[in-house]
């Protein structure tokens, strides 16, 4: 057991990964005893396991050793970022072949697909009705999955050297325990715990145990694929969406914020800047939305706020389940929908956008500047954030990181809507409206994207998904690792 712990403690990161991904690409075989009429669905996902599983231990045995290899960082997050973005790319690559290997979709759509469930987008191009169970536990699974993130469930198993850089530079901002592992298999636990109590109360009020365990992952995991093609609105309850509310809310909460809730810490959890943030965002914009569909709609006030209610959280929380036509809905009522999509959820969750801390900062920095302009006083003190552990000072540092990465995800937005317009072929509106949606991982359509969408502009898509949920500049730093990697083999061995 020694030999086999040490074996991968000194494998390379890469081959680890790997491994990975071939171990989570079982995961959909769970299902096959409940439903052995499609066990001839099983080689779709052995051949990619299988591959995976090889591949790695090759690399694993290959690279033993040889850790300590020096290369010229400029910090430990762009070394981190390389063996990060490489783990996502051979998710997306490997996650297709099940598609394939079954002759569903063919390689763009089997691309999306894949970036869809891996990134928790959820922005679906299938005909739901028709897919096997297999097939839709294994979307959903993904999105559980991809949720937690690869480092993430990697460290639950084994901890390598860099496990930490690699943790922080896949989006996780907290090392809530003593160790790494401790914090990886807390935050595991929660999933798991949120995942049961979400299965249960879902069956508790009628829906089916399968259609129960899918839609609990995708909830907790604030992605949104569903098992009805009407999405969760084909159930017409108000119970499954007051559940779904409430896992989505959990979902996009901070990790520190959950663990003080376990804690029963409940002073702390409500000091938190964010998610006060959070619950105002719900206050101001709900009933904003209700009002307005009131207004355009016969329906009365009453349906207004309950659709205007999860119609807020599963964007604010970047889940993007709908009860609701939104393309139907009035155009005010939609662009405060895009507002949300753009903020998205908290620091250290699943949800995606710039964050509810980085908008906070925004708002209070004005207020700051505004404030200096007019007062005649000096002004020394500095402007503190709360979090759940204390009060953090928005100093220097933080804010050009805040201004940089707002000013890096608003350019991406712009230059992604551009050329959803030119490849899809569409209006302004309706070509912002959907890339927001993937940039923001929310998955919400206004129907421009269909399994007719051409390749180009699917593959625009799936560049907003990947680039929203590693956060961009991960993205940025993984590409140009790579380049000075190559760089500096061939300056070491220029002969070879």
């Amino acid at each position: 057991m020694k030999a086999i712990r040490s074996f991968f403690l000194n494998g390379s990161m890469y081959g680890k990964l790997i491994l990975l991904v071939g171990v989570l690409l079982t995961g959909p075989l769970w299902v096959l005893p409940f439903y052995p009429e499609e066990a001839i669905y099983a080689p779709a996902f052995l051949l990619p396991t299988g591959f995976s599983i090889v591949i790695g231990l090759i690399i694993c045995a290959l690279t033993q050793q040889r850790d300590d290899i020096v290369f010229e960082w400029e910090s430990p997050l762009q070394r981190s970022s390389l063996p990060v973005l490489f783990v996502w790319i051979y998710g997306f690559a490997i996650g297709a072949l099940p598609w394939m290997i079954t002759g569903q979709l063919d390689l763009i759509q089997a691309l999306f697909e894949s970036v869809s469930g891996w990134t928790t987008t959820g922005m679906n191009i299938l005909e739901v009705a028709t897919l096997p169970k297999v097939f839709l536990f294994y979307r959903s699974f993904m999105q559980f999955c991809g949720g937690v993130g690869f480092v993430l469930m990697m460290v639950i198993v084994i901890q390598g050297k860099g496990s930490m850089s690699l943790y922080s530079a896949e989006g996780h901002i907290d090392r809530l325990m003593p160790s790494l592992r401790q914090t990886a298999r807390f935050i595991f636990m929660i999933y798991s715990v949120f995942l049961v109590s979400g299965i249960l109360l879902y069956c508790f009020f009628g829906m089916p145990l399968f259609d129960a365990v899918c839609h609990a992952m995708s909830a907790v995991s604030t992605a949104g694929y569903s098992t009805l093609s009407g999405g969760l609105g084909g159930y017409n309850s108000l119970p499954i969406e007051i559940v779904t509310v409430v896992l989505m809310l959990l979902g996009a909460a901070n990790f520190a914020v959950l663990l003080f809730l376990t804690k029963g810490k409940l002073k702390q959890v409500f000091r938190s800047t964010e998610l006060r943030m959070m619950l105002v965002m719900l206050v101001l914009f709900v009933p904003l939305i209700a009002i307005t569909l009131a207004a355009g709609s016969d329906s009365g006030p009453g349906q207004g706020f309950r659709e205007s209610l999860f119609g807020v959280v599963t964007v604010l929380s970047t889940t993007g389940y709908s009860t609701a036509n939104y393309s139907a809905w009035p155009p005010f009522a939609l662009g405060l929908l895009m507002i949300l999509m753009v903020v998205g959820g908290s620091a250290g969750s699943t949800s995606g956008g710039i964050k509810l801390s980085r908008l906070y900062f925004i708002i209070r920095i004005t207020r700051e500047n505004i404030h200096k302009r007019v007062s005649p006083a000096i002004r020394t003190a500095v402007p503190t954030y709360n979090g759940v552990r204390g009060k953090i000072p928005i100093d220097d540092a933080l804010i050009a990181n805040t201004f940089g990465f707002i000013a890096c995800y608003m350019c991406t937005l712009i230059i992604g809507t551009l050329l959803l317009t030119l490849t899809a072929g569409c209006p302004l509106f309706d070509a912002m409206f959907e890339f927001t949606s993937v940039l923001g991982t929310i998955g919400i359509s206004n129907g421009l994207t269909t399994a007719d969408m051409n390749s180009a502009a699917l593959i625009v898509e799936m560049f907003g998904m990947a680039l929203g949920r590693l956060e961009i500049l991960v993205i940025f730093y993984g590409i140009t690792s790579a380049i000075k990697t190559i760089k500096q083999v061939f300056r070491n061995h220029p002969q070879s």
